[in-house]
């Protein structure tokens, strides 16, 4: 890859990490979008987030929770997964899903838990865990970031 395409490909990169991180602290300007989007299993209503803070950043469409399958609780645990049912009206997908159950690490004692990580991981430990608190088996939910439709 040339100097520009590592460039590129830097840009691109922290483009990406910076929406990631602007759309998990969703910032108060964010709005419900005026779009409707046809899925094979229902029709979605996401955000719109814009980006005030990067101006050369346009606004992006946010779709959280959408589901993928058929939650694997009770009778589908186990199992492999299956198609999720079809919903009536509009989703409203502006919460993101919960996560799937696992063990956060102890990071209540700063000092010991530096004995076991570096000062930049206990800090995205700490921004990180208030979202991973949300946990269940009924887990099986995107979340879908996409460039902003027509007028925003």
């Amino acid at each position: 890859m040339g100097h520009s395409g590592g460039l590129h490909l830097k840009y691109l990169i922290f483009a990406v990490l910076l929406v990631f991180v602007k759309c998990w602290e969703f910032s108060k300007n964010a709005k419900i979008s005026t779009r409707i989007v046809q899925t094979r299993y229902g029709r979605l209503q996401g955000l719109i987030l814009p980006m005030d803070q990067h101006k050369y950043l346009k606004p992006i469409e946010v779709f959280l929770g959408v589901p993928y399958a058929t939650p694997p609780i009770h009778s589908n645990r186990f199992s492999p997964t299956r198609t999720p049912s079809p919903w009536d009206g509009v989703r409203i997908s502006d919460k993101l899903g919960a996560v799937c159950p696992q063990k956060l690490p102890d990071i209540s004692n700063e000092t010991e838990a530096l004995e076991k990580m570096p000062k930049g991981r206990l800090e995205y430990l700490k921004r990180l865990l208030p979202y991973l608190k949300n946990q269940s088996e009924d887990c099986l939910y995107l979340n879908i970031y996409a460039p902003a439709q027509g007028k925003w």
